[in-house]
C-alpha cells in the first residue's frame, strides 16, 4: 500500500510549492506535521513527492479558511493515518460550531429586536441626574436584585457608585446593557456566553452602530460555510485519490 501511495509522476517540493505561493520549507513543514503522506527518497535522501501529495496539500489549503489551521491538520492527519471516521467527526464538530454560531446571532438580533426603544433614563427619586438604582431597574426588568449584582460580578453591567450613599446607579448604557442580558438569559444563554456580545454593544458604542457589525458577522458565517463545501470537495477528490 505504502508504494501504490507513492506511485506516479515524481514531483519536488519545489513543484508543490509554486502552484500555491508557498515555500519549499513550507512543504516539508507540512509533512512533518502529518498533513501530507510521508515523502518517498532518492538514493541521494531527497524528497520525492507525487500527484497524491499534490491532492493532499489541495485538500489542506483548502479546508484552513472553513475549519481553521488546527482542525484542517488534524483532519488530514487522521486521513493520512488511516482515520478516516476520526476526520469526518473533526468535520461535523466543525459544523456543529458554525450552527451553533448561528444561532447565537440569531439570538443576538432577536434580543435587540425585543427591546423597546427607551425614551430617556429611569426616573428614580434620589438617583444622580440621568441614572437609576438597582431596586427599580430590577422592577423594571421583573428579576430580583440580587441577579443585578451577579450580572456585575460577570461584567455584564458597570453601574457606578453614587459618591453619597455607595449605592450602585445604573446609567442609560447600563440599562441598555441589563435589558439586552435579560433577553439572552430568557433565551437560554449562559452568563458567559453572554459576556462577549455585551462587550460587542459596548465597543460598538450602542445598538445602532452594532447593526454594521452583525451585517459582518452575517457575512463571515456564510463565507465560512461555503469555505466548507469548498473544503469538502478537495477532500473528498483526496479521498478518491487514495482509492
Amino acid at each position: 500500500m505504502g508504494r501504490n501511495l507513492q506511485s506516479g509522476e515524481r514531483l519536488r517540493p519545489v513543484d508543490l510549492a509554486r502552484g500555491h505561493g508557498l515555500s519549499t520549507q513550507a512543504i516539508r513543514n507540512y509533512e512533518e506535521a502529518g498533513i501530507l503522506p510521508v515523502a518517498a527518497r532518492t538514493s541521494h535522501g531527497y524528497r520525492t513527492y507525487t500527484s497524491l501529495h499534490a491532492a493532499a496539500l489541495c485538500a489542506f489549503l483548502a479546508l484552513v479558511p472553513g475549519h481553521g489551521h488546527q482542525t484542517a491538520t488534524s483532519i488530514m492527519r487522521a486521513v493520512n493515518q488511516g482515520a478516516v471516521d476520526g476526520a469526518f467527526r473533526l468535520i461535523d464538530e466543525s459544523h456543529a460550531q458554525l450552527l451553533d454560531d448561528r444561532r447565537t446571532l440569531q439570538a443576538v438580533e432577536s434580543a435587540l429586536r425585543d427591546l423597546e426603544p427607551t425614551t430617556g433614563p429611569e426616573p428614580t427619586t434620589g438617583s444622580e441626574p440621568g441614572g437609576t438604582f438597582v431596586g427599580p431597574l430590577a422592577q423594571k426588568l421583573g428579576i430580583r436584585p440580587a441577579t443585578l449584582r451577579k450580572w456585575e460580578r460577570a461584567g455584564l453591567v458597570n453601574p457606578r457608585r453614587d459618591p453619597r450613599t455607595g449605592y450602585r446607579v445604573y446609567d442609560e448604557a447600563d440599562v441598555r446593557d441589563a435589558r439586552l442580558a435579560h433577553q439572552l438569559r430568557r433565551g437560554g444563554y449562559l452568563l458567559e456566553q453572554i459576556a462577549p456580545l455585551i462587550a460587542q454593544v459596548r465597543a460598538a458604542g450602542g445598538l445602532e452602530p452594532l447593526e454594521a457589525a452583525l451585517g459582518d458577522w452575517h457575512g463571515r458565517l456564510s463565507a465560512r460555510g461555503r469555505a466548507m463545501l469548498t473544503g469538502a470537495a478537495e477532500l473528498e477528490a483526496y479521498l478518491q485519490k487514495r482509492g
